[in-house]
């Protein structure tokens, strides 16, 4: 499963957390906690964090309350902080950084290890998201 589209992980994120931040940013932690298992093993913590350092990066060029956050994730991967700041925003705001910032992830891991290579190691993930498994299922 290709997921790169920002636009639809961010209605996925919206359409999971409905009209709560809170809830979406901790779907986001959720899929950065994912991440960082499936990838650890393979290109290191350092690098999950360098990753995710520089997708922080790119989504505070426009959205600018995310500079603390990059400050704060130097050496790890800062999921509660940025957890914080997505959660004190609207929802729409919160589902449209989720899903800048997961997709600036995933193009970057793309450029370093290939498509082909990034979809099999992230494959998992994507199908935890997508399913909606229990445990994250906000839906009545």
């Amino acid at each position: 499963m290709h997921l790169t589209d920002k636009h639809l992980i961010a209605a996925y994120l919206a359409h999971r957390g409905g009209l709560d931040s809170t809830r979406i940013a901790s779907d986001i932690v959720a899929i950065c906690s994912e991440i960082d298992a499936a990838l650890s093993p393979i290109i290191g913590q350092r690098g999950v964090a360098a990753l995710f350092k520089r997708s922080v990066h790119v989504a505070s060029l426009s959205h600018g309350w995310l500079t603390p956050v990059h400050a704060g994730a130097a050496t790890n991967n800062d999921s509660a902080g940025l957890a914080v700041s997505v959660g004190q925003q609207t929802p729409a705001e919160a589902a449209a950084v989720g899903g800048l910032f997961l997709q600036t992830f995933y193009e970057l891991l793309t450029t370093l290890i290939g498509p082909s290579l990034t979809e099999r190691l992230l494959r998992s993930v994507w199908a935890n998201f997508l399913s909606g498994t229990p445990e994250r299922d906000t839906s009545p």
